[in-house]
This record gives structure tokens, sequence and C-alpha cells, in this order.
């Protein structure tokens, strides 16, 4: 496993390999790495020739200073991960590296960043494009992993995509859960005791709405699922959403045309959590 801190040497190393004709896989990363992540990883590292795996906690796209300063950071356990996982290269730059100046560009994503996350985090989507395209053109992979619990991102990464026009496929996967249900992620360890004893519930509320599709209309689905937390003293229902899986459009009705997934984003005390789940 070789690791590289700055974008030129990381980019030679990669270009070399490139034109002996191997395929790159790229998993981005903020780290605090954890098996839902070692999912990705692992998936990356089977379907191509060199595995790539990116750290860095992006601050442009943090909405809230005490959120990026609380971020947890664990480089030397995630080194240990990622050579446990057989990795080539990893990529790990200071912020200096990524922006020696100031990122001013704005980028049209067609309106997927204004509902649901960003509703509540302005400006966050703009810096995930920011980062993201510059790890894309630094790394210029074959194919890039994402994880299906940041469902908004991965629809927006692959508008970037295609606004960068570049020839990259854009792998989602699967969620991976905790045994009861919470979605992985590296915020669960930011819980208090209590707080992480109350996280399943939000999964257990996803599943129940499910089962409502058959009974109850999108609206009432979304009203029944609002009434889930209004005795949930720990708990925030910033948002549950039925949308649209390629445009992220709210549904209206259930025979609308489109795969339907349903978003939700809870504040559990000073931890912002959020998951998703297929409706067909």
């Amino acid at each position: 496993m070789i690791v590289y801190r700055t974008r030129q040497d990381v980019a030679s190393h990669l270009d070399a390999t490139r034109d002996l004709g191997k395929r790159i896989g790229f998993v981005p990363t903020m780290g605090a790495l954890h098996q839902g992540h070692a999912s990705l990883i692992e998936r990356a590292g089977k379907e191509n020739d060199i595995l790539v795996v990116s750290i860095f906690v992006n601050p442009t796209q943090f909405n809230e200073p005490a959120d990026l300063e609380n971020y947890p950071r664990k480089m030397d356990e995630d080194l240990t991960m990622l050579r446990d996982l057989e990795t080539d290269v990893v990529f790990t730059p200071s912020e200096k590296e990524m922006y020696p100046e100031e990122d001013r560009r704005t980028f049209d994503l067609g309106g997927l960043d204004n509902v649901m996350e960003g509703t509540f985090r302005k400006g966050h989507f703009n810096g995930v494009a920011q980062v993201v395209s510059k790890l894309f053109e630094t790394v210029r992979p074959h194919r890039a992993y994402f994880g299906q619990k940041d469902f908004q991102q991965l629809v927006i990464i692959r508008k970037l995509v295609e606004l960068m026009n570049l020839d990259i496929s854009i792998v989602g996967c699967p969620i991976i859960r905790e045994p009861d249900g919470l979605a992985m992620s590296s915020r669960n360890e930011l819980l208090t005791r209590a707080e992480r004893k109350a996280a399943p519930h939000i999964y257990q509320t996803l599943k129940a709405a499910k089962e409502q599709k058959a009974m109850r209309s999108p609206a009432e689905v979304k009203s029944w699922v609002s009434g889930q937390f209004e005795d949930r003293s720990l708990m925030e229902l910033e948002y549950f959403e039925i949308v649209n899986d390629t445009d992220l459009r709210p549904v209206r009705s259930w025979t609308e045309p489109g795969r339907k997934v349903a978003c939700i984003a809870v504040r559990l005390g000073k931890v912002r959590l959020i998951d998703n789940i297929f409706f067909d």
C-alpha cells in the first residue's frame, strides 16, 4: 500500500498504471472508516485492477464550523483498515493541497441540490461538487463507488459526471446497517448512549412507512411518518420525503413512473442522521 499526500504524486503514479491498461476503482471518503466503507472498498477491489481510496475531511461541504471541528478523525486506524483491505493507493491530502486558494466555482446541479438536504444545508452540495471534481481530475478512475445512505449525494455525483463530461462509472452500493438497523455512519460515534439507543427508531419508521404504501397515498404516508416523531423527546424530524430516484421530484401518486425512494433526516441532540429506503 502506497500513501500519497500530493495531487501530483498520486496522479503520476496512476497515470503510469493506466498506461499499462489497468482499470482503476476509486472510493472517496472523509475517514473514520467503518464496515460501510469497507463494503465499498471490497467491491471496488474485486471489480478493478487498482484500488484507490482517499481520506480528506472537506471543509467546503460543512455548514457549521462545530460540525467540521467535531468530525471524527482516525488516520492511523483508517490506514490499518485500508492495509488489511489490500488497498493499493491511499491519497491523504492536506487542506492546503486541495485548496491552495479559495475555490469559487459554482455548479449548476439542475436543482438537485435545493431539496431535502439542500434545504437545511445551504451550499453543502456545491462543496461536495468542488472536492469530488478535484478528486476525479486527480485520480481519473474508471469506476467510483458511493454508498446509497447518502442517496441525494449519489444522484448529484452522477449529475456532476454528466456536467464535467467524464468517462467514469458511478457505482451505488447498498446501505450497511448495525444489527439494530441503524445505518452505519461516522457520525454515529458522536451520539450519547441515550441517543444511540433511540436511533434505530429511524429505520424502524422507514420500514413501517414502506408497509403503509398499500393503504395510504404518498401525502398520507408523509403525515403518518411525521406523527411517529411527535413524542420522541430526543429526536427532531427535519424532513421525510418520497421522491423519484432519478430527479428527486416529490412523488404525488404511486402510479407515477420510476422508482420511489423515501429519504429522512433526523437530529438527535447535536448529531444529524440521514437514511433512506426504496419503496419499490
